[in-house]
């Protein structure tokens, strides 16, 4: 494990599991499952498994830092902070050139903070896997096989003329992002399109030349002649380079240019947690499919309800199908489950 660094980004706000998930404290550091723990406290724990802990590093946003050191424990030099949000692309080409300073020899195993991973077994599988394709200078991503039509997650074009087992390394065809549900279903229905985690493993040198060919401009913000970076000039460098750099995903940055990715195929019980539709899923569900958190919530003639209420609080509810009911800072609510894409709109409405 010595050449292998996690990277967690927890920068997000989490928009769309509103009223729970807000500016001020974002679903990566809330008990989402009601377990006890925060989504960011299990991604930690579960990339101790493949990393040292004084190799894993959290890139966040300034104003999460003391969030991040009070929930994981992790000291300050290992949380990495972004003066401004400039999505995935600046983030990992900061990371990227810290730990190649750190060793030349580094495997990123990047991950999201708020991701369920229910198999953490199979999960460190596959990643050894990922590494060692990782080795022989490719960019690698864990494609999830998937279980329905979504049309909220990207979709990775795989070569299956070799079979579909899982645990197999595949060559990356194409990235089609959140089609539409038609397309979603010939996916599907194909068997050579997973779904894409947004995980992904590489080596420190080849993320760093696929951002040398294909945005250098960012690049070169990023790269230093190795006086900035483990210095008390970093964070001086990394901001300068936030302020000057694009905002761009790392998928359309590199992925989806590159032609040395590779996908390793894997069913361990993932989901990206980002809506309250999909966090219903992995909730203990009642007898007529209401999941519920909270201590006392009585549920009468409803079914099929996520409800998420604080301990304590007494509700009734009755006469309830496919809904989403929840209370958090100061605010309740009530939408159907077929409509929760609304709820950024709608939180936008509220909260003026």
């Amino acid at each position: 494990m010595k050449d292998n660094y996690g990277v967690i980004m927890a920068g997000g706000i989490g928009s769309r599991f509103w009223p729970m998930s807000q500016e001020h404290m974002p679903k990566q550091f809330l008990d989402v499952l009601g377990i006890g723990k925060t989504l960011i406290q299990m991604t930690v724990d579960r990339l101790k498994k493949i990393a040292p802990a004084d190799q894993i590093f959290v890139m966040t946003n300034e104003d999460y830092a003391d969030l991040v050191h009070q929930q994981t424990g992790l000291p300050y030099e290992q949380i990495l902070t972004e003066p401004m949000r400039k999505n995935t692309a600046p983030c990992i080409a900061y990371a990227a050139h810290k730990i190649h300073s750190l060793n030349p020899n580094g495997n990123l195993v990047v991950a999201p903070s708020d991701h369920l991973i229910v198999n953490e077994d199979e999960f460190v599988r596959i990643i050894n896997t990922a590494i060692d394709t990782a080795q022989n200078n490719r960019i690698v991503t864990l494609g999830i096989k998937p279980s329905r039509p979504d049309t909220g997650y990207g979709y990775i074009h795989f070569d299956s003329s070799s079979g579909t087992e899982l645990g197999t390394v595949k060559e990356v065809i194409q990235f089609t992002e959140k089609p539409d549900h038609d397309k979603a279903k010939q996916f599907v229905a194909s068997g050579d399109y997973y779904w894409n985690s947004g995980i992904f493993i590489w080596k420190s040198a080849t993320v760093i030349e696929a951002l040398s060919m294909f945005k250098p401009d960012m690049n070169n913000l990023f790269s230093t002649s190795g006086t900035d970076y483990n210095t008390d000039k970093e964070q001086a460098h990394v901001n300068n380079a936030f302020e000057k750099c694009e905002s761009v995903s790392i998928d359309y940055a590199v992925l989806e240019p590159a032609d040395n990715v590779s996908v390793v195929l894997a069913d361990f019980g993932w989901s990206d947690l980002g809506t309250w539709g999909s966090l219903y899923t992995h909730l203990k569900q009642d007898e007529n499919g209401n999941a519920v958190i909270g201590n006392k919530v009585k549920m009468f003639e409803s079914s099929n309800c996520i409800v998420n209420l604080p301990n304590g609080k007494k509700a009734l509810i009755q006469g309830l199908d496919d809904y989403i009911v929840v209370e958090a800072n100061d605010t309740l609510m009530i939408i159907r489950k077929e409509d929760e894409q609304k709820i950024k709109q709608y939180s936008t409405e509220v909260d003026q």
